[in-house]
């Protein structure tokens, strides 16, 4: 029988206790009246959710454009954290690490999947560099690219870490390939409450996956743009058309190649930003978007903004152009400094924002 949002698992844990419906109720009261800022926003999540409603009004990340409210079935999370549960094996009584704000969709999954699947959850200060015990064993944890950047040497006592909200970088990668833990690169947004499917990274144990897999109820397909359709009738009611160009390799898997909307037709080719700035990780160390600017002879010409470089822009230049993996197409025609990227509130870079203010 498929457990309903309003019961509490038997085996749940916040931070060592184990609450029933009516104990946690009063627990949210107390972090909204005595907790910090974190807590003030997890205990009113947990007044939404512990309410008699069977929906929440939940805010998208604004990575591209304003955040918006979406009003998602509680019924629907309680589904997501199961397909989660069962991908990733979890077992009443594991314990998990939960780090992320409840701001969102993912840190209000976090508790969804403990509430649900019975797991031990410990809640620590959401942060770049979260703190937490690192010589306790955890289960399961769900990270930003930054939280991890900052504790990969800690992790090793945590079996499975999945990572998403922004792009997770080569360096990073290389620093995940050393370690014992399993990591998983997820794919998903709040209209699909979080992931829907995920990409194993190399590590020592582990190898690594060129495509995202769906999690289980979860199929693909493409429309004439070449863009994801995600089927899943247990999380939204109709497909999702998505904006995300990808390489279809069969209706539960795809390569992600990169956002329609941020495609750029330079004399007739199709650039797209998210591959050419994974080639240019290893020549640029700070942060950095690539975009298209107007042109007269090629319609639209490929630039590269850096957020503030050490290096000046012709020793950027000179190595750009030494890189084997680009395709001549692929080389800047321009590039531009700015002091600060325009971000989201989560951090993320907006791209149409930040290329107006640069542009002028």
């Amino acid at each position: 029988m498929t457990p309903k949002y309003n019961k509490v698992h038997n085996r749940f844990k916040y931070n060592g206790i184990h609450f029933n419906h009516e104990d946690l109720k009063e627990v949210a009261y107390s972090l909204i009246k005595e907790g910090e800022t974190f807590e003030k926003v997890t205990g009113n999540f947990l007044i939404d959710w512990l309410n008699d409603k069977d929906y929440l009004i939940v805010y998208t990340s604004g990575s591209t454009g304003l955040p918006k409210p979406i009003k998602l079935k509680k019924q629907a999370m309680v589904n997501s954290a199961i397909a989660t549960g069962d991908f990733f094996g979890l077992q009443p009584g594991d314990s998990a690490l939960h780090c992320l704000p409840s701001h969102y969709i993912a840190g209000k999954m976090m508790f969804v999947r403990a509430l649900v699947l019975g797991l031990e959850l410990d809640f620590v200060e959401p942060s770049s560099q979260p703190i937490f015990d690192y010589k306790k064993h955890y289960d399961f944890c769900a990270m930003v690219p930054l939280q991890l950047k900052h504790t990969i040497n800690y992790v090793q006592n945590i079996k499975t870490i999945i990572v998403g909200g922004s792009m997770v970088t080569k360096p990073l990668l290389e620093k995940i390939s050393n370690s014992t833990s399993r990591f998983f690169e997820t794919y998903g947004m709040t209209e699909t409450v979080t992931h829907v499917a995920v990409k194993q990274l190399q590590s020592i144990k582990n190898t690594g996956e060129a495509h995202f897999k769906a999690l289980p109820n979860v199929t693909f397909n493409k429309d004439k743009r070449g863009c994801l359709i995600i089927n899943a009738p247990k999380l939204v009611e109709e497909a999702l058309v998505t904006n995300d160009i990808i390489d279809l390799k069969s209706e539960t898997s795809f390569k992600l190649l990169g956002r329609y909307d941020n495609v750029i037709n330079s004399g007739g080719i199709k650039l797209f930003p998210e591959q050419i700035e994974e080639k240019l990780q290893s020549t640029i160390k700070e942060r950095y978007i690539v975009a298209g600017e107007a042109d007269d002879t090629l319609g639209e010409k490929l630039i590269l903004i850096i957020e503030n470089p050490d290096e000046s822009i012709e020793v950027i230049f000179k190595a750009i152009e030494k890189l084997k993996t680009l395709d001549k197409f692929e080389i800047p025609k321009h590039i531009y400094i700015t002091d600060k990227f325009i971000e989201t509130s989560t951090g993320k870079i907006q791209r149409n924002e930040t290329l107006k203010a640069v542009l002028g």
